[in-house]
């Protein structure tokens, strides 16, 4: 870890306009506000975490998300939309932080309560890295990572896969032999729940929460729960999607460029 004085306890959000399965999801409108705005109020409660940092990419269509973060009063920055592990190494270096929480601009259920639960463990052990997905337990939206500086630093420096510059902490979770790893299990197996959004179907299952939930702005996972218990049909309308799609379809492209390079030699 960064042994800085300056150091802070940092959650950066991922975020851009530009998504391929679901375009502008990101400021998509839930009971009216914006969907990235939901989730930087809802990390708000997040004890422990000193600064929140939106990082977007340096395109002009994610200068709207510049100017929500501003009147969200959180800090902002704008990197390399292709190299998002570039981006995350240089926004961490900028702003201190260490260590980093990674949040996605595609989780307006996360759970303040569960990020502070990670930080307590991460803070007391000396993990490079924690997470709650490794092996997940957690209903797919509650995605936690936490890692440190250093760790950070080392995967910028070493990552060459196309996958692992565009999927933050892959080389991290990938190599477990370089890192001090970690993940945090639920009491209850929950990972067939889905609470992300990458497709329409998703929106229409988490305003369908908020709905129930309002005027609560903000609840946790045990509210979400007991909300599908009585209302079981909610989770038929997105749970045929696959979890993780994105990161499983940048690793085939992977193995098509070893193949392609492989064929060239030849």
């Amino acid at each position: 870890m960064n042994n800085s004085n300056m150091s802070k306890t940092t959650i950066i959000i991922q975020a851009r306009i530009g998504s391929r399965r679901f375009p502008r999801k990101v400021i998509s409108k839930i009971q009216g506000d914006y969907m990235i705005s939901h989730i930087i109020k809802r990390l708000k409660y997040a004890k422990f975490a000193e600064q929140i940092i939106l990082a977007t990419t340096k395109k002009e269509e994610d200068k709207i998300l510049l100017e929500i973060a501003k009147k969200e009063n959180i800090f902002l920055f704008a990197g390399n939309e292709k190299d998002v592990l570039k981006r995350y190494f240089l926004c961490a270096k900028k702003f201190d932080a260490d260590p980093i929480i990674r949040i996605t601009g595609d989780c307006p259920l996360c759970d303040p309560k569960i990020i502070q639960k990670m930080i307590k463990k991460f803070n007391r052990k000396k993990y490079d890295y924690i997470s709650n997905r490794i092996n997940p337990s957690f209903p797919d939206g509650l995605d936690v990572e936490i890692f440190s500086f250093k760790a950070l630093r080392k995967a910028e420096r070493e990552a060459k896969l196309k996958s692992q510059r565009e999927h933050v902490t892959s080389y991290i979770y990938e190599n477990k032999k370089k890192f001090s790893i970690f993940n945090l299990k639920n009491k209850k197996d929950l990972s067939e729940l889905r609470w992300t959004v990458d497709e329409k179907k998703d929106l229409q299952f988490v305003k369908k929460i908020y709905q129930k939930m309002s005027p609560k702005k903000i609840f946790y996972m045990h509210d979400v729960l007991e909300v599908l218990k009585k209302n079981p049909e909610f989770s038929k309308i997105n749970n045929n999607i696959i979890r993780d799609e994105g990161y499983m379809i940048s690793k085939k492209n992977d193995n098509k460029i070893s193949r392609t390079k492989n064929i060239v030699k030849r």
